[in-house]
């Protein structure tokens, strides 16, 4: 059976649905949720349903090899990025060589990079009256959201849409198509 380590930093919606979705399945299973922060809702919902969730700050993350050790110990098969907002260390990348993905809520290379994220990239795309948005996963480098692109799809933004419009939008895409992805590359 496949293992995923998921990183999350805030409410934990993304990796909810990829605990669920692998839940009794034969080829794989989310097996621990890391988080850098102690007040993220992502622990509670891990608590619900039963998954291992761990917290770390910044030097364990940075500094020690506190965190790469956990992973090592747990020898992922993917390690899955969702909603997770620091940087991820070359020492990590170089342990798991492709086998670090993220969910990034716009087409990139649009609205990529550090401090896009959530809100701020959908006022972005509302602020530039940008005609269509979306989802990218993608590969994590040493580089904020400039890893080879796995998948992307679009959803039209209209004229009338508020950014929590448009977040409503991508929040569905990443439900709908984060689990089937990660399960594709499982299978590879």
């Amino acid at each position: 059976m496949k293992r995923i380590v998921i990183f999350a930093s805030g409410s934990g919606t993304n990796a909810e649905n990829l605990i669920k979705f692998f839940h009794n399945r034969e080829n794989a299973s989310v097996i621990q949720v890391l988080t850098n922060n102690p007040h993220a809702k992502v622990i509670d919902r891990c608590n619900n349903l039963k998954t291992s969730c761990l917290c770390f700050n910044r030097t364990a993350f940075y500094k020690t090899s506190h965190v790469l050790d956990i992973l090592k110990n747990t020898n992922p098969d993917l390690i899955v990025l969702a909603g997770f907002l620091w940087k991820f260390p070359e020492n990590i990348l170089n342990a798991f060589p492709n086998k670090v993905i993220n969910v990034h809520p716009a087409l990139l290379p649009k609205y990529g990079g550090k401090g896009m994220y959530g809100s701020y990239v959908h006022n972005a795309v509302v602020g530039n009256n940008e005609k269509e948005t979306g989802i990218t996963i993608h590969y994590v480098n040493e580089h904020y959201d400039e890893g080879a692109i796995i998948f992307q799809v679009e959803c039209e933004v209209l004229p009338t849409d508020s950014a929590k419009d448009v977040a409503a939008k991508i929040h569905e895409l990443e439900m709908e198509h984060f689990p089937k992805i990660v399960n594709s590359l499982l299978d590879e």
